[in-house]
């Protein structure tokens, strides 16, 4: 077959579903230009499935991907290829990295933070309680925004003063509009503020994922724990994993339920649960839209007679699979909180699958049933069409979502 055009991404994803839909037009795979980049957006979940849980691709740019020493210069997503810890590890690395780190967040200490995460919840909703009636509040910076920073803040130690200057670092990291030297200079900025908590926890250690971390010990493997890079990197990887991305899902669960008032009524009759909203909104609306990338370490054979070529980036497009209709059929870009299955790829999949998947959903979960239980009434305060995306290639939300909290009176 003739070679397609590469397609290149909007970096400001003015319409990202129209560019999903475009891609799963394709084919499985298809070649598109990642902000200079060029990679196989992968959009079939049975091969990306296939991709995430076998050993044709890894996420170790430097030893499998031939661009690597040169593309790490000038891109602008430079820090998603060039931090070393699991997120870019490969085979036995990953797998050390991997136990270093589940203890912090294990099933217990998820638990545990479930009373933090109810009176988190509960103090911002008091706070917009004093909101004048008829007066609209943005939801995202009043409630999806403070709750994950509270909460990681919380599991990691970081002091309440700090926690202000994390949130604009982290959102500079999920920016894709930003030059290479604005994303040069944020990435100092992160790695200062990393430091600053590493050198805190060093000196007063406590009950916190910080401190295990700094203290962790493979004792499977040689008994050494995380190197000083390796320490910050996974700290900087805890703090957005567990930041941006469940900012975004509060965000879009939110959206989709004011805007399609038969899901809510779905939940207050007992046809759905709080459950099933967070994970069809995880499906039809994942936070992270395309996941920088992986490397083929071996020529991989495509349905269509293509082949990605070993030593070629691979894009993970999570959003165009979980709306595949080869996945969920005709209905696949309909959100439907009664769906029978709400599969999906939003925490990934296979061995790289997201250690804070069970954290995210307690927050989310919590958030929509304390929020939808204060404020019944909960509307728009724009048309759901004035409502402005993010600009970015990776994270997927709103700029800002306005409500009104109670009916105006008229």
């Amino acid at each position: 077959m003739s070679e397609q055009p590469i397609l290149v991404l909007d970096p400001r994803a003015a319409d990202h579903h129209a560019e999903d839909q475009a891609l799963r037009a394709r084919g499985a795979a298809t070649r598109v230009d990642l902000l200079g980049v060029t990679a196989w957006s992968v959009t079939d979940p049975r091969l990306l499935r296939e991709l995430l849980t076998g050993d044709q691709v890894s996420k170790d740019a430097r030893a499998h991907w031939p661009q690597f020493a040169e593309t790490v210069k000038t891109w602008p997503l430079a820090l998603w290829i060039a931090v070393e810890n699991m997120f870019t590890a490969h085979g036995a690395d990953h797998r050390r990295l991997r136990r270093l780190v589940a203890p912090a967040l294990s099933a217990r200490r998820v638990q545990a933070l479930r009373p933090a995460v109810e009176a988190t919840v509960t103090a911002l909703l008091d706070d917009l309680d004093q909101v004048p009636a008829g007066q609209s509040v943005d939801l995202r910076e009043r409630l999806a925004y403070p709750l994950p920073i509270a909460v990681i803040g919380r599991l990691m130690g970081v002091p309440a003063a700090q926690q202000p200057s994390f949130r604009s670092v982290v959102d500079g990291v999920f920016d894709t509009t930003l030059t290479t030297e604005e994303a040069a200079a944020n990435t100092s900025a992160l790695y200062s503020s990393l430091d600053e908590l590493i050198t805190l926890k060093r000196a007063e250690p406590g009950d916190d994922m910080t401190s295990l971390l700094i203290a962790a010990r493979d004792d499977e493997g040689d008994g050494r724990g995380l190197s000083d890079a390796e320490l910050r990197d996974t700290l900087l990887l805890m703090i957005s994993a567990g930041y941006e991305t469940t900012v975004n899902v509060i965000d879009q669960a939110v959206t989709a339920l004011l805007t399609r008032p038969d899901q809510l009524a779905h939940v207050r009759s007992g046809r759905a649960t709080w459950n099933d909203v967070v994970e069809e909104t995880l499906r039809h609306e994942p936070a992270v839209k395309h996941l920088p990338l992986r490397y083929a370490v071996t020529d991989i054979a495509l349905p269509d007679g293509q082949v990605i070529a070993k030593g070629e980036a691979v894009l993970a497009s999570y959003s165009a699979a979980n709306r595949h209709p080869d996945w969920h059929g005709p209905t696949a870009d309909h959100f439907d909180a009664t769906r029978p299955s709400k599969e999906h790829l939003a925490f990934g999949h296979g061995v790289h699958y997201c250690l804070g998947a069970p954290l995210a959903r307690l927050e989310v979960t919590t958030a929509l049933r304390l929020l939808f239980e204060r404020y019944p009434d909960l509307q728009l305060a724009v048309p759901a069409e004035g409502l402005q995306p993010l600009e970015s290639l990776i994270s997927n939300g709103h700029q800002a979502l306005p409500v009104f909290l109670r009916p105006i009176s008229t």
